[in-house]
């Protein structure tokens, strides 16, 4: 097997993780409140990231850290983890895993939005036709539109979520570029910070209750696989693969999602929320998609769910 084929079968299997990560966050809810679910998941994937930053001496790169620096990775930490995150675990509370995972999408949208107002970017007219495209199929899922009782307050802990997402890549970028610290040293330390605010703020507000040991496995697996795990084997392919075809790689996720919503969770979707979704999957691959890149591994990382997560945050 040739190391490009090996790195993208990887990459295929990191997506399919994250995509399951939405199914397990569904079935974990039944039993373990939102916020200090997801409280409990990043700090014991933080405790696992930490001794392998430390291993690779990434987190020596730490002392020469200025105060603002510190300021930046703790801001990070607090709107990617404890604001993205938290608002995610509990929208799944109300939106089936489908809808919310094309309502996330929207993030990419705003960032570019947001590059557009605040640092005078310029989009392309290929991804002016991917957005626009991207919208269409979202009218299409949705129409036509209604809100069914009790998703009312699911929808609006999605805008939070969105924006929050948006905005922590924006943010990420920013780190990554201007520190110079590792990939491991920006996602230990900003998980280590939003993760225990999160388990805090779970605590207080929606305590623990007795779990079984079904519930703390998963909770278990999902810190060390669908995160710890996927971040370092989704880091290793981009040293093979374009940004282009990780960012193909990585919009298969809408798709899987769906499919795997539809297997464990019985989200059924009829033929017109099925074209919405096709839509809307090749709208926003034609509005990520850039020709002409070096290989990912050449770029500054970028911090989509820490780093490299694009993922579930896609979770």
């Amino acid at each position: 097997m040739s190391p490009h084929l090996r790195a993208v079968l990887q990459a295929l299997l990191v997506t399919f993780i994250w995509s399951l990560s939405w199914v397990l966050i569904k079935i974990g809810l039944a039993d373990i409140p939102a916020l200090t679910f997801a409280g409990l998941r990043y700090v014991m994937a933080f405790l696992c990231l930490l001794p392998l930053a430390w291993r690779r001496g990434d987190l020596a790169t730490l002392r020469g850290l200025s105060r603002p620096g510190w300021g930046q990775l703790i801001l990070l930490g607090l709107i990617y983890y404890t604001i993205t995150q938290g608002s995610q675990f509990v929208t799944l509370n109300y939106l089936p895993a489908v809808t919310f995972s094309l309502l996330l999408n929207f993030s990419a949208v705003l960032v570019a939005l947001l590059g557009i107002t605040f640092l005078s970017e310029r989009l392309t007219g290929q991804q002016w036709f991917g957005m626009a495209l991207f919208f269409a199929g979202v009218l299409v899922y949705f129409y036509p539109v209604a809100i069914p009782a009790g998703q009312g307050l699911g929808y609006l802990v999605a805008a939070i979520s969105v924006s929050a997402n948006a905005l922590s890549s924006v943010i990420g970028r920013a780190v990554n570029r201007d520190s110079g610290l590792p990939p491991l040293a920006v996602t230990t330390v900003s998980m280590g910070a939003g993760g225990g605010v999160l388990l805090l703020a779970g605590l207080l507000t929606q305590g623990l209750p007795p779990l079984g040991w079904q519930s703390w496995l998963l909770i278990a697996w999902l810190a060390v696989v669908h995160t710890a795990f996927t971040f370092n084997l989704w880091n290793h392919t981009l040293r093979t693969l374009s940004a282009a075809e990780s960012s193909i790689i990585n919009n298969t996720m809408l798709i899987q999602i769906a499919l795997l919503a539809w297997l464990f969770l019985g989200e059924s979707l009829d033929a017109q929320s099925i074209l919405g979704l096709v839509i809307a999957a090749g709208g926003i691959f034609l509005f990520q998609f850039r020709r002409r890149q070096p290989p990912a591994g050449k770029q500054h990382s970028q911090h989509t769910a820490g780093t490299a997560l694009p993922d579930e945050t896609r979770s």
